[in-house]
């Protein structure tokens, strides 16, 4: 674990490190270059949520190493994950973090510019997810990465990468694990009868 790493501030047990990861900070991932300024929003699919600035930290940006809206499922051991789960999981693969996504993204994938705000850590609280941050008040961004070799990127940090048809008899098996996980834009995948919901 790295040191700066705020580890007992979050609910939960963080991802592992990957190779290259850097001090602890806080993005905001955008396909947008000219973002200076971020207004608390709630949440579309929840709009009478309290309004907040979303950020996340180092340790978990590369859950964003995605266009915005490309269905992905990302997962890594944790302290509960079993023996039987790291085989099935990671027992084929020197990698311990797994990101999958479909195969009619991949050209999306290789396209993709993202430019990555970094915002000041001490405007931000610990969500109840860990590796996520809230803020209720407006938040000026501090600085501003590109990112513009996804794939790339996933490579050169020791991610291992899937490509395949469709996310979901994967996803199935890991909702039923011990492995931790995270899913993000899931309803823009592609058809499936092994599909949730």
């Amino acid at each position: 674990m790295e040191a700066d790493y705020p580890e007992h501030l979050l609910a939960r047990e963080p991802a592992p490190p990957y190779a290259g990861e850097g001090p602890f900070a806080l993005w905001h991932f955008s396909e947008d270059p000219h973002l200076d300024r971020f207004l608390p929003r709630a949440p579309v699919a929840n709009p009478r949520a309290r309004p907040l600035v979303w950020a996340v930290d180092t340790r978990h940006a590369p859950l964003f190493w995605f266009p915005r809206d490309c269905p992905r499922g990302c997962i890594w051991p944790a302290s509960a994950t079993t023996p039987q789960d790291r085989e099935r999981f990671f027992g084929q693969t020197a990698a311990n973090r797994v990101h999958v996504i479909e195969a009619g993204w991949l050209n999306r994938m290789r396209d993709c510019r993202l430019y990555a705000y970094r915002l000041p850590a001490d405007a931000f609280g610990p969500h109840e997810v860990g590796g996520y941050w809230v803020s209720g008040d407006p938040v000026d961004a501090i600085g501003q990465v590109v990112v513009d070799d996804l794939i790339g990127s996933h490579a050169r940090a020791g991610i291992e990468l899937r490509i395949t048809p469709s996310i979901w008899p994967f996803w199935r098996l890991v909702a039923n694990s011990t492995v931790e996980f995270s899913g993000s834009r899931l309803r823009n995948s592609a058809p499936h009868p092994d599909r949730f919901g």
